[in-house]
């Protein structure tokens, strides 16, 4: 039986990355063969029929937590395992999962080029550029062809050493039988109306998902029977300030990370992912799957995508669908128009 070790954060309900890592972890214990531990910190709870190696790490600051958990991780995966895959930038493994991209190609999309001042910023670049150049790993798995390129762009990666995996949706919990079963108890709940048309942004890191050109575009081409709904994790203060600022302090409802994210695609009308840099969002895959099969003919839900700006829309066909594309072009101006950091160059997007 092969040894696997899988390096990873603790699992969260509402994280991309940490819902991939358990999604993996449940399907190896549910294909059997394998002895698999999770090597993780102090915050992970059990996992049924896995062994959990928790490493002790400091929580603050971000840098320094960065590096004990590296070194941590390779004294505790130094011998014992057949493979070693971490889904976190380690200095040592044998597959590295790029769940979150590229590190690099975030800050160019960010406008944040050239010589790093923060250190956090400094050592994920450090960190990244010997697992690309595979000094501290055999192989890459990116999540989106995309990823891939970026990593061979910018990296010198040889293309036989990085290989795409798409990330998974559970087709059960994330099924177009939602909309009927939970779309008017779910807007009820929150205070939403039944008649309003909803269109959601769900991730947490506002900043890097577009929220702040969201909300703009939405002051610029909505009607007044649109609503936003926000769900995610994140320091909403400056956000609640710009949807004041433009009028729309009453047509956006916030709420936090939820375990019942499906509640909330039945509920939307359309969902939106405006993002400034974005892998490959899970965002995608769960509104595909709980919507497009929801309508038929005019009503029938279709994706919207805006090349080179990462706006991602599923929504209806029609009117309705004339109204997304809408919105999302008066994003992309939104998102164009934003200023570089003081002292920096904006880098177009690709």
């Amino acid at each position: 039986m092969k040894r696997l070790g899988i390096v990873c954060r603790p699992f969260s309900f509402h994280g991309g990355v940490e819902t991939s890592t358990a999604g993996l972890v449940n399907a190896l214990v549910a294909h059997g063969g394998y002895d698999v531990d999770i090597v993780t910190t102090a915050g992970q709870f059990p996992v049924p029929g896995i062994g959990v190696r928790r490493l002790s790490v400091p929580a603050q600051p971000s840098a320094l937590r960065q590096i004990c958990f590296a070194l941590a991780v390779r004294r505790a995966t130094r011998a014992g395992y057949d493979i070693v895959q971490s889904h976190e930038r380690c200095l040592g493994q044998d597959i590295y999962r790029a769940g979150e991209g590229c590190h690099r190609a975030y800050l160019g999309s960010m406008g944040r080029v050239g010589l790093q001042v923060n250190p956090q910023h400094r050592l994920l670049l450090w960190l990244e550029k010997r697992i690309f150049t595979l000094r501290a790993a055999r192989h890459i798995v990116a999540i989106s062809t995309r990823g891939k390129a970026e990593i061979e762009r910018l990296y010198g990666t040889p293309a036989d050493k990085v290989t795409v995996v798409y990330n998974g949706v559970d087709l059960a919990r994330f099924h177009p039988d939602n909309r009927k079963r939970w779309r008017d108890e779910t807007r009820e709940a929150m205070g939403i109306p039944k008649e309003s048309w909803l269109v959601a942004f769900v991730g947490s890191g506002f900043e890097r998902k577009g929220l702040g050109p969201l909300i703009e575009a939405m002051a610029q081409r909505a009607t007044r029977d649109t609503r936003l709904l926000v769900a995610g994790k994140g320091r909403t203060e400056a956000y609640r300030q710009l949807a004041a600022r433009l009028g729309l302090d009453g047509a956006v409802t916030w709420t936090g990370p939820r375990p019942d994210i499906e509640r909330l695609y039945a509920a939307a009308d359309v969902v939106a992912l405006p993002a400034r840099y974005e892998p490959f969002g899970n965002v995608r895959w769960r509104n595909r799957s709980s919507d497009r099969l929801a309508r038929a003919g005019s009503h029938r839900a279709r994706p919207v995508r805006n090349p080179g700006y990462g706006c991602h829309e599923s929504g209806p066909g029609g009117a309705d669908g004339g109204r997304a594309l809408h919105i999302c072009r008066a994003g992309r101006e939104a998102r164009a128009n934003l200023p570089a950091p003081q002292g920096l160059t904006r880098v177009p997007t690709q």
